[in-house]
């Protein structure tokens, strides 16, 4: 197969730490050959939306910190320094070419919540209409793993980015030509790959670690990423910003980078459920789990036991007696309410909880399968 990128219309772009640092801060000239670019693809009626990483590099800079950061407070203020720097560099450059660029700082619970994702999603909109670009970065400020609204990496919000906006193709460029075999510094079989089917253990099994001093991600983190982009039928190249007018070589088939093809897309709700942080888990018996996997409703009498607290319209988990989880799905009752109706027919739901509630704990559009997926 070859690449498919003719009907392209909507990119998302990610340009890593090291493309954009220098030792002494921020590479300008690499920020303004970017831009240039991006420049050229709205002329030719292309929508671009940008997400940056840098912010903390930038301000680990600014400090005079030498080495990686590593403490979360410490992170969190040089990304403070930072952010401004970074975007006084963006806004610059994108002036010479006539063009306003915008900035959305995300936390993971901005994209988990439905009703902020749907107005973040109709702001970004706004924003292509008016021929602004987007440019993205995690909110290092606030965000972080231990509070559960890091996404971990920019490679992975790019991904979430493309998949909420329906974006036709992901470009993440970063300091190496895209995916080997081996690692190409001290493998000299090692080959690139330029052309990826479907991201199977093999495929990741050729990912290393994390990659420079400030970044977070590695080759790793870009295959995990390009698997949420394919979800949402969205294409993936992974290629060198180093290689002269990249993006529009990209744009124009050329054969730079490894491509990865995208699956069948599933519905915006499916892949708002599926990228969603699970707040609980239901353990349901194996009646129960082979009516979910042939896409029937779930009944309180298959629930066996619940786990955590959650509400009614949060994401949750669903998982097998052994534990496993094997769906993703959104309850019309919260934690407490299924715990109580826990193994009881539909008809007892009302004489338990009083009226005005499902007979079901949800249907089968508020499902998704994780085999469907893999």
């Amino acid at each position: 197969m070859s690449r498919d990128i003719q009907d392209v219309k909507r990119i998302v772009l990610k340009v890593g730490t090291n493309l954009l640092s220098t030792k002494d801060g921020i590479d300008e000239a690499c920020i303004e050959g970017i831009v240039g670019q991006i420049a050229v693809l709205m002329q030719k009626n292309y929508q671009v939306l940008l997400v940056t990483s840098g912010a903390i590099g930038m301000g680990a800079k600014e400090l005079h910190l030498k080495g990686p950061v590593k403490q979360v407070a410490m992170r969190q203020a040089c990304a403070s320094i930072g952010q401004p720097l970074l975007m006084s560099s963006y806004r610059k450059a994108f002036k010479k070419h006539a063009l306003v660029c915008s900035q959305i700082l995300l936390t993971r619970k901005d994209l988990n919540n439905r009703h902020t994702y749907v107005n973040l999603r109709n702001s970004i909109f706004t924003l292509l209409d008016l021929g602004v670009i987007p440019i993205f970065n995690e909110n290092d400020v606030v965000s972080t793993a231990e509070i559960g609204s890091a996404f971990g990496d920019n490679d992975r919000m790019s991904a979430m980015v493309a998949s909420k906006i329906d974006a036709d193709l992901l470009i993440i460029l970063t300091d190496i030509p895209g995916l080997y075999t081996a690692d190409p510094k001290k493998d000299s079989e090692a080959k690139l790959l330029h052309e990826i089917e479907v991201l199977d253990e093999t495929i990741l099994g050729y990912a290393g670690g994390a990659g420079s001093t400030y970044s977070t991600g590695g080759m790793k983190t870009k295959l995990l990423a390009a698997k949420i982009a394919s979800i949402a039928g969205c294409a993936t190249i992974i290629a060198s910003g180093y290689e002269e007018r990249a993006l529009l070589r990209i744009v124009e088939a050329e054969q730079l980078g490894t491509y990865i093809h995208p699956a069948k897309r599933l519905s915006q709700r499916e892949r708002w459920i599926l990228n969603n942080s699970h707040l609980g888990s239901i353990e349901v018996d194996d009646g129960a789990k082979q009516a979910l996997l042939s896409k029937k409703s779930l009944l309180p009498k298959g629930v066996v036991r619940v786990h955590g607290v959650f509400s009614e319209g949060d994401v949750i988990q669903i998982c097998s007696v052994d534990g496993k989880p094997f769906a993703k799905a959104v309850p019309y009752l919260n934690s407490t309410d299924i715990a109580s109706v826990a193994g009881h027919s539909s008809k007892d739901i009302q004489l338990i909880l009083g009226t005005g509630y499902k007979d079901v704990i949800f249907r089968p559009e508020d499902l998704v399968l994780l085999d469907d997926v893999e």
